[in-house]
């Protein structure tokens, strides 16, 4: 009997939680003195259930990024699942800049805090580049990037993202650059000949209808 009412005690904490991580994402990536008092009233919490939660601004601002490096992370193999591999690198690249503004964001939120800005890079290291693999990799068996492309490489090509500013109009400057990147990968890959001339979603079918009349036609 105990088990079941604490189940939804539970569930409400969890939902709780996680309000106000969304919350303190865009208050904090914002502003980064973003006061926890109007975090937790945005959040819809009060002040027990927020400080029974995060102690103080550091747990709070780690916790947010723990939180948004594990959802980039889950993003990749998600993608994979509902899209082509050439497609779903690009879209994870769009995600992959959020999070790259969040981080700028949060390590303003820091910087008067004991916690320095390359915590935050140790954090998010392994977890990204865990995706950045899985996406290479499963372009790479599709030939829908160039043969070869190491996540170091990757890494480097993405690296103006880092350089943008969170608080200025970056989606166009990053949306551009990171079409460029893609471009970069493409050209030379082994579907490339099929795919060149088809948007994302028109991929595959139309060269292989081409290619199957040929034959026809040297008869």
């Amino acid at each position: 009997m105990d088990s079941e009412k604490d189940a939804p005690l539970r569930s409400d904490a969890q939902r709780n939680r996680e309000r106000i991580l969304e919350v303190a994402l865009v208050e904090l990536t914002n502003s980064a003195d973003a006061p926890l008092s109007a975090i937790a009233k945005k959040a819809g919490v009060g002040q027990g259930t927020f400080y029974r939660n995060f102690p103080n601004r550091e747990a709070l601002v780690l916790e947010v990024y723990r939180h948004e490096v594990q959802q980039v992370a889950d993003t990749a193999a998600q993608l994979l699942k509902t899209r082509t591999p050439d497609r779903a690198l690009r879209e994870w690249m769009d995600r992959l800049a959020q999070y790259g503004m969040a981080k700028a964001g949060l390590a303003d939120a820091l910087r008067s805090s004991t916690v320095t800005r390359g915590t935050l890079t140790r954090l998010g290291h392994g977890s990204v580049r865990s995706a950045v693999t899985l996406l290479l990799e499963a372009n790479e068996e599709a030939g829908t990037i160039r043969p070869g492309v190491t996540q170091d490489d990757f890494m480097l090509a993405i690296a103006g993202l880092w350089q943008l500013d969170p608080h200025a109009d970056w989606q166009p400057r990053a949306t551009r650059l990171l079409d460029l990147v893609m471009d970069g990968l493409r050209a030379g890959a082994p579907a490339s000949g099929e795919t060149e001339a088809y948007g994302p979603g028109e991929r595959g079918a139309p060269a292989s209808g081409r290619s199957q009349k040929s034959p026809a036609r040297e008869g």
